[in-house]
């Protein structure tokens, strides 16, 4: 293969050469399309998908697959640990508006988006996927000291700055070293998301539920109320742990496809064979390998500079805004990635306005039903919780099916989180209101398992950063509007879970004009 590159780039007209460009440009049944990519870029793209097939699933993968899920798992355990303290918090700090912690909330994970999603494309993923997690360990635990609720709100947004990275970063790490026939791995991983809310909810069963006052409670001391921060100092150790896990006992390797698109294809070459190493296999892959692609660009091959001047005009030219602009470069891609970012930022409201008050509305339906306890609240939290677990196992074998795919199992599962919603606001009593909350987390963890893998699939790696960071981002904007709803549209109403079970049927009917289907095809 070396030796036939080589003639590639010195004999154009070489037989063997138009052989080989054929093979690269060929091959969208294997690889995804997608417009507006560059055919060198794509032809590149297609030789290191050759070579992680080549080199197979392997011992970093499956190492790289669990501490990628320490991130899963972080994305939704904060998020949960909000909604679960916000009873505790309200009735110790006498909160008028106890939203407002979410709102807090909010923001963070809205600026954790935004710095380190668009960051990765620019900086590289290795930086930001050591930093989130330690960031999150140390603002969790210190928010157990908080005095006040203005405090604990702080303490809330810092820890979410950390937590908003994870996804748009990890997803992109995990995706670039998978092989073709594993890339349904990135939908299993939600297991871990699924786990974080049942581990949440366990914890917080005993801690919360029989050491923070009662909703009947008329005065509530810090004394009484001391389960909370025994809560949050637990969930930051763990925190503490996965970052140790990933920063000491694991080297993360920059993306091959990374280094490929910055023009730097010695270094995508060197990553290549160390996951070969890894993993105890060989590869046969070589620079000339990448360099022949170059015949797709009139033979050309461009040298990068590698003095400082150069290393600075090319930084700057990665602030420049390129990396939006190569999303929308088409029609179909323009069309692709706005509808992407409509569907996450439909979630983005819908999912926290439910989600976020679920403690907090189990226990306020509770008074009326007559069994306000919050031993039972947090018992209740905990059996929801389980749900998600299946839902992500189902999740992961459905976009593998002929018939539903990544589309049509994210479109049905959506579509259904929206209607058990609707449905939840019929309950009677608790335990039908557990129900339609159980089947609500069931169908929600198989959409969020698809959404998060599907989403990285359908953009190119070299802007897969940034528009992992724009659905981010816009999820995180539309979140912020969700305490803002909760707390005039009054959440002791069924207003916003109306509004929430329609975004969800709206979200889900979107994602069937969506243009791309990624089952079966290696992602550029």
């Amino acid at each position: 293969m070396a030796e036939k590159s080589l003639q590639a780039h010195d004999h154009p007209d070489h037989p063997d050469i138009r052989t080989e460009e054929k093979d690269l440009v060929v091959g969208v049944d294997e690889d995804a399309a997608i417009d507006g990519v560059s055919p060198v870029y794509a032809a590149k793209a297609r030789v290191l998908n050759r070579a992680i097939q080549e080199i197979g699933m392997g011992k970093y993968q499956w190492q790289l697959f669990f501490v990628i899920g320490f991130g899963w798992a972080q994305d939704n355990l904060w998020p949960v640990v909000t909604s679960l303290i916000l009873p505790a918090i309200a009735s110790e700090f006498y909160v008028s508006r106890p939203p407002l912690l979410t709102l807090a909330q909010n923001i963070g994970l809205l600026a954790g988006a935004i710095v380190w999603g668009f960051g990765c494309d620019i900086w590289g993923r290795r930086i930001a996927f050591n930093a989130t997690l330690g960031i999150t360990a140390v603002f969790g635990m210190v928010s157990a000291s908080s005095p006040n609720f203005a405090a604990i709100g702080v303490f809330a947004a810092l820890w979410s700055f950390g937590v908003g990275g994870n996804l748009p970063v990890d997803s992109a790490i995990f995706l670039e070293f998978l092989p073709r026939s594993h890339q349904y791995l990135l939908t299993v991983l939600s297991i871990f998301w699924a786990f974080a809310q049942l581990l949440a909810t366990l914890v917080a069963w005993p801690l919360l539920g029989y050491r923070t006052c009662q909703a009947t409670q008329i005065t509530c001391t810090r004394g009484d109320n001391m389960g909370w921060r025994y809560f949050v100092i637990t969930m930051g150790g763990i925190s503490l742990i996965m970052f140790l896990i990933r920063f000491v006992l694991f080297t993360i390797y920059e993306s091959p496809k990374y280094y490929m698109g910055k023009g730097r294809d010695e270094d995508a070459v060197r990553i290549v064979h160390e996951v070969a190493r890894r993993n105890g296999k060989e590869t046969t892959l070589t620079v000339e390998d990448l360099r022949a692609c170059q015949c797709l660009a009139g033979g050309v091959v461009r040298e990068e500079g590698t003095d400082t001047a150069a290393a600075i005009k090319r930084r700057m030219k990665s602030l420049s805004g390129n990396h939006i602009k190569a999303l929308f470069a088409t029609r179909k891609l323009a069309f692709s990635t706005t509808s992407i970012i409509f569907v996450w930022a439909f979630i983005g409201l819908a999912f926290p306005l439910y989600n976020a008050f679920i403690p907090y509305t189990l226990r306020a339906r509770g008074a009326a039903f007559g069994d306000a306890g919050t031993d039972i609240t947090y018992r209740n939290s905990a059996i929801i919780a389980v749900l998600g677990i299946p839902g992500a196992i189902l999740g992961g074998l459905l976009v593998e099916l002929r018939w539903f795919g990544r589309k049509g199992t994210l479109a049905l599962s959506t579509a259904l989180t929206g209607l058990f919603i609707f449905l939840s606001t019929t309950a009677k009593d608790s335990n039908a209101l557990l129900g339609w909350n159980c089947a609500y987390s069931f169908t929600s963890n198989i959409m969020y398992a698809v959404l998060y893998a599907y989403t990285p699939e359908i953009f190119p790696t070299k802007d897969r950063g940034t528009g992992n960071a724009l659905t981010a981002t816009a999820n995180r904007v539309f979140g912020i509007m969700a305490p803002i709803v909760a707390m005039f549209g009054n959440l002791e109403t069924v207003a916003p879970v109306y509004t929430s079970g329609a975004l969800f049927i709206a979200a889900g009917t979107l994602v069937l004009f969506l243009p791309y289907e990624s089952r079966g095809k290696a992602s550029l």
